[in-house]
């Protein structure tokens, strides 16, 4: 059996950070999200700056473990962090899709293609 034991344990600080966030979304995070919000995509539910363990995730899907993150231009100097963090959350069972800024403020119908295959393969 191929168990993937879930992340578990966020703070309440943490928690308090995914409410701060979710209040002040970035403008491609706010594109993203009108198109993810209340089931649109193959009627999967997407919660917004979600936290699990010490992450917070930009978009999460439970039903099928799909992390959705949006960078800006700071990822362009973090990109150790990120492929740690990516690592750590695919450990566990996650499927991570990251997307620039640009992609999804200039392409969204290409953005939402890419979430769509992961969901459902071929």
């Amino acid at each position: 059996m191929n168990y993937k034991p879930r992340i578990r344990g966020t703070t309440p600080e943490i928690e308090e950070a995914a409410r701060r966030l979710r209040k002040n979304l970035t403008t491609a995070e706010t594109h993203l999200w009108s198109a993810l919000k209340n089931k649109q995509l193959e009627g999967l539910r997407f919660r917004r700056q979600h936290p699990v363990g010490n992450f917070i995730l930009d978009f999460y899907c439970a039903s099928c473990k799909l992390v959705v993150e949006v960078d800006g231009e700071i990822h362009n100097q973090q990109t150790d962090r990120d492929r740690a963090r990516t690592d750590k959350l695919e450990e566990h069972g996650y499927k991570v899709l990251r997307f620039s800024n640009k992609q999804v403020l200039n392409d969204l119908p290409w953005v939402l293609e890419q979430i769509k295959a992961i969901i459902s393969p071929p």
